[in-house]
């Protein structure tokens, strides 16, 4: 077993670990400058950049076509709703005048048969008031008819022919 000292490392060519490490650095450092590694990160970086802008822009223009839709929309609804409480309006006013003319039919109707009743109540009445009339002039026709045989005799009958003669 071999021991190293505190403080000491492994060397090679003369040059201790810490300064390989530096070396090796060095020349990757170098390597990434000769290459452009800086530059294409850069560029790559970049091209992300301009894609996540483009990105973006494209949002807000989707977003700006979003709201307007929504507006417009809104709109819409809006001019449904206005339209629906109209055609309500309307329905209503149609719905009472329909109401108020079927009121005025029906009462101009029960006046209209109340006056045929009345008409034909009327007439009944006439008709029986000449029924009564008729019976009455029949009655008293077959009543003076009768009168007149008995009371009336040939004497009556010359004094009455008398009289009717006279006033002539």
């Amino acid at each position: 077993m071999t021991f190293i000292a505190a403080g000491e490392g492994p060397s090679a060519f003369g040059l201790q670990d810490y300064q390989w490490v530096s070396l090796s650095m060095a020349v990757l450092i170098g390597v990434i400058i000769w290459k452009k590694v800086p530059g294409m990160i850069a560029g790559g970086l970049d091209d992300k950049i301009s894609a996540i802008k483009h990105q973006l822009d494209e949002a807000k223009a989707l977003r700006a076509e979003a709201e307007a839709l929504r507006d417009e929309y809104a709109a819409k609804i809006a001019s449904a709703e206005k339209d629906a409480e109209a055609m309500m309006e309307g329905a209503q006013r149609e719905a009472d005048a329909i109401l108020a003319k079927a009121e005025t039919d029906s009462e101009a109707m029960v006046a209209r048969r109340q006056r045929m009743a009345e008409d034909k109540i009327a007439a009944a009445e006439r008709e029986a008031i000449e029924g009564v009339r008729a019976s009455a002039a029949n009655a008293a026709a077959a009543a003076s008819g009768v009168i007149i045989a008995n009371k009336h005799d040939g004497d009556a009958d010359k004094a009455l022919a008398d009289e009717i003669i006279a006033a002539l």
